[in-house]
C-alpha cells in the first residue's frame, strides 16, 4: 500500500547519507511521493535526490535565511506544482555545558533548529492554506523533554523545546485551514552525528537505559514521519510522538 501517492514532500537537511532526513526521503519515495531534498550544498542535495530514485529534486537551501526558503519553495512549486508535506529536519547540535555557551553558539543552534523550522513553515503555509491541506512534521528531540543528557548542550535542549511549542501553536492556528502540525522526539538514534562521538562504555551505558535494549535506527524515525505525513494520522495534530525505545516514558 502506497501511503503518499501523488504527494510532494520537502525534507530539509536530508543530504547526509545516514541521517534521519535521507531515511525519511527514501521511505516517502517508496510510498509514492515526489521529494525535494533541501540541504546547504547543491551538489550533495542533487546526489541524495538521484540516490532515492528518478523524478526527485535536490535544492541548496540555508534554512536560517528566509529568502533561501522562499526561493526553494518557488522552485519546488515550479517543478512539482504542489507541496503537501514539509519535514523540518535540518538541525545542528553542540555538546557544551551551560557556562560554555556563547552568544555565537546560541545563535548557531537556535537559528538552524528553531528559526529554520519557522522560516520553512512560513514559506509553505500560504500555498497549503490556498489548497486547504498540508502536513508539517517537525524534528524535536528527547533532549527537549528530559533536559539533554546525551550530546546536545542546554541551548540544543532549548531549541528543540522551542520546536515543541512552535509545533503546538502552529497546530492550533492552522487546523481551520486543513493543515496539521506534529513533532517527533527521537531518542538515541545511530546516525552520522552520533557515529564518531561515542566510547564503547558510553554507548553501553546509554543502551542500558533503553528498555528495548538497542539504539534506534534512522528508519525508526522515518516510519513515524510517514505516519504523521500520511492520511493515517488525519485526526492527529499538535502531538509530539516519542521514538525512543522506551528510554523516556512520561
Amino acid at each position: 500500500m502506497s501511503l503518499l501517492t501523488g504527494k510532494t514532500a520537502i525534507i530539509t537537511g536530508a543530504a547526509s547519507p545516514r541521517g534521519l532526513g535521507k531515511a525519511t526521503a527514501k521511505l516517502f519515495a517508496e510510498h509514492g511521493a515526489r521529494i525535494a531534498i533541501l540541504d546547504l550544498d547543491s551538489a550533495q542535495s542533487q546526489d541524495a535526490a538521484a540516490d532515492i530514485g528518478e523524478g526527485h529534486c535536490g535544492i541548496a537551501c540555508d534554512v536560517t535565511m528566509k529568502k533561501d526558503c522562499e526561493a526553494a519553495v518557488a522552485t519546488v512549486l515550479e517543478a512539482f506544482g504542489q507541496i503537501d508535506i514539509l519535514v523540518n529536519n535540518a538541525g545542528i547540535t553542540q555538546p557544551l555545558k551551560i557556562m560554555d555557551i556563547t552568544h555565537e553558539n546560541y545563535d548557531a543552534v537556535l537559528d538552524v533548529n528553531l528559526l529554520g523550522t519557522l522560516n520553512m513553515s512560513q514559506s509553505v503555509i500560504p500555498h497549503m492554506r490556498e489548497r486547504k491541506s498540508g502536513a508539517i512534521v517537525n524534528m524535536s528531540s528527547v533532549s527537549a523533554q528530559r533536559g539533554g543528557g546525551i550530546f546536545g548542550g542546554p541551548h540544543y535542549s532549548a531549541a528543540k523545546g522551542g520546536i515543541l511549542g512552535l509545533t503546538k501553536a502552529m497546530a492550533r492556528e492552522l487546523a481551520p485551514d486543513g493543515i496539521r502540525s506534529n513533532a517527533i522526539c527521537p531518542g538515541f538514534i545511530a546516525t552520522d552525528i552520533t557515529a564518531g562521538k561515542l566510547t564503547p562504555e558510553l554507548k553501553e551505558q546509554i543502551i542500558a537505559g533503553i528498555p528495548m535494549g538497542r539504539a534506534g535506527e534512522a528508519s525508526d524515525v522515518a516510519g513515524c514521519a510517514l505516519f504523521l505525513a500520511s492520511e493515517l494520522s488525519a485526526y492527529v495534530t499538535g502531538s509530539e510522538v516519542d521514538v525512543n525505545g522506551g528510554s523516556l516514558i512520561h
